[in-house]
């Protein structure tokens, strides 16, 4: 029998070997091979009401997370820092920086994904979020060749696992200008096209938010593009009629939870007519 002190001397280089595979986690699971869970890829891009400002007010959050929001293991994102983390309110909070963040449609998405009959049916997964939106921002300013554009291919390349969709809400700063709003289908479908291209994903699925507020007077010419796209696998979800905050541009944190639903259905009933 070994001597006791020797016995503990081994028990502790046995930790200590050990130690650099406990440390690898959820943070660190892009250094970490073997141990990143498999994951369904959503990129989340466009302006603030993608961003979420539910509830907040002036430069404030109020911090309130509904139970359809609140993190959970099966539901991550993808950090400034391209880390991979577990995913909570909120979800742009180090992307769009310039901005107080509040609830946005992410956390509602993925929860309903989860809780459907075609998650149930898969091996599993879990949900990985990947926040790209900015407040306040045109589309001209998502142009191929744009520092937000090679950020949303940057960031969704590093996501890795297979990227199930483009979950697309912005079109409120087109509405100041009739020529931005009258342009904004062209744009768009560009936009589509060059995402597909350069993620080498000719089909990928794009769902976006017809806007249920705009910044100026051409809200209904930018609907009216929105709900115009005519590319295959581009889905549309109409947001009019959600509650919105008292400045009359942002959605309420009640409305972010019935979008991020809206959204989930979208991509189920895109998925399961496969």
């Amino acid at each position: 029998m070994l001597p006791l002190a020797v016995s503990l001397l081994l028990a502790l280089l046995r930790l200590v070997l050990a130690a650099p595979s406990a440390q690898c986690d959820l943070h660190h699971a892009t250094s970490c091979p073997g141990r990143t869970p498999k994951k369904l890829v959503f990129v989340l891009a466009g302006q603030s009401n993608m961003a979420g400002r539910g509830g907040v007010s002036g430069d404030l959050w109020d911090g309130a997370v509904p139970p359809q929001c609140r993190p959970s293991a099966s539901i991550l994102r993808l950090s400034a820092r391209l880390r991979w983390e577990v995913a909570r309110e909120p979800l742009h909070a180090d992307v769009d920086v310039n901005k107080t963040c509040g609830v946005g449609p992410g956390m509602a998405f993925a929860h309903a994904m989860l809780s459907s009959v075609f998650w149930a049916a898969r091996p599993p997964l879990v949900v990985g979020l990947v926040p790209c939106a900015v407040g306040g921002t045109r589309i001209e300013e998502w142009a191929r060749g744009t520092a937000l554009y090679d950020g949303l291919v940057r960031r969704a390349k590093a996501a890795g696992g297979k990227l199930g969709a483009v979950l697309w809400y912005q079109g409120e700063s087109d509405t100041v200008s009739r020529e931005d709003a009258e342009a904004y289908r062209a744009r768009m479908e560009r936009l589509i096209l060059h995402l597909r291209s350069d993620l080498e994903l000719p089909g990928l699925l794009l769902i976006q938010v017809a806007i249920a507020s705009g910044e100026g007077n051409f809200t209904e010419i930018v609907r009216k593009a929105q709900k115009d796209i005519c590319l295959p696998n581009v889905a549309c979800v109409d947001a009019k009629g959600l509650q919105l905050e008292a400045d009359h541009l942002h959605l309420t944190t009640s409305a972010q939870v019935q979008l991020g639903e809206m959204l989930a259905g979208a991509y189920l009933t895109h998925a399961m007519s496969k």
